[in-house]
């Protein structure tokens, strides 16, 4: 059994969720979700700084998490975007997004095959419709900045992209060859699936996220829903903060099993292995 590491005399199975440090009950500071090491608050501290006044962004950054935020004004946007250009073309955008520019942006396995590589990162930020986007928007916040509070804005940005191209890999390779696909599920997927992954590391129950989990994938065989996507961003997102938790402080290790990760991905989206 693992001792603390500012006491070894004291076996323990608790770690601090930042850096995965062996903590005694001494040691244990409460943190959102599990316990966080002297050294983590010690840094968290020092890096605190009290503002005169702040503003509603700084306020909605520290609540929801900045990189979450962002993530979600993107996907906004593009949803505006597509919506006047269904406007334009006659259609109605509170019904649907289809519209010349979503034909533009959504990824089909034979357009990638034919060079068009900026697809899979464009669809991924591409909704098909209003409920489509509110659903998996709402998703993002509820998770991803429960996720970044874990994970920290750097490697949650790293899961959460790279789960986005594992949804694509998956599509690539199993999906409809000349179907068009669109939306951030994938990527939301992934983050569920890294979830999973830290609540592992953490040793706390997991019934109610594989509840969850269990239930959207029953979702994903409703037809128009992409089973494929879904399940290839849920692997990669795993995976993506299995290595990063391995490797824990070790950037040059968590890199480089990162990098590994990536490039097996873009083997099998680019590599005309289908």
């Amino acid at each position: 059994m693992p001792t603390c590491y500012r006491h070894p005399d004291r076996p323990t199975r608790i770690s601090c969720v930042r850096c995965g440090r062996p903590i005694c009950p001494e040691c244990m500071n409460s943190a959102s979700v599990g316990f966080q090491c002297p050294e983590e608050i010690a840094d968290a501290r020092r890096t605190v700084r009290t503002p005169r006044r702040t503003t509603g962004m700084r306020v909605a950054g520290r609540r929801w998490g900045t990189v979450t935020l962002v993530l979600i004004a993107i996907n906004v946007a593009v949803a505006v975007a597509t919506a006047v250009s269904a406007l334009l073309a006659g259609g109605n955008p509170v019904r649907s997004f289809a519209s010349p520019l979503t034909g533009e942006l959504l990824t089909a396995p034979v357009l990638v095959d034919q060079g068009e590589w900026w697809r899979v990162v464009t669809s991924a930020f591409t909704h098909a419709s209003l409920v489509h986007l509110a659903l998996n928007m709402l998703a993002l916040l509820l998770f991803g900045s429960e996720l970044e509070r874990m994970l920290g804005k750097g490697r949650y940005l790293t899961v959460y992209l790279v789960s986005a191209l594992g949804g694509a890999a998956s599509l690539q390779l199993f999906g409809s060859y000349v179907g068009g696909v669109v939306g951030a599920s994938g990527a939301i997927y992934g983050l569920l699936g890294a979830f999973g992954v830290v609540l592992v590391r953490q040793k706390q129950d997991l019934r109610g996220l594989l509840t969850l989990l269990a239930i959207n994938l029953v979702i994903s065989l409703l037809p128009g829903v992409s089973l494929l996507g879904h399940l290839g961003g849920l692997v990669a997102g795993a995976a993506t903060a299995a290595v990063l938790l391995w490797a824990r402080r070790r950037t040059a290790l968590a890199a480089a099993g990162v990098a590994a990760l990536v490039a097996v991905l873009l083997l099998l989206t680019f590599g005309g292995i289908r």
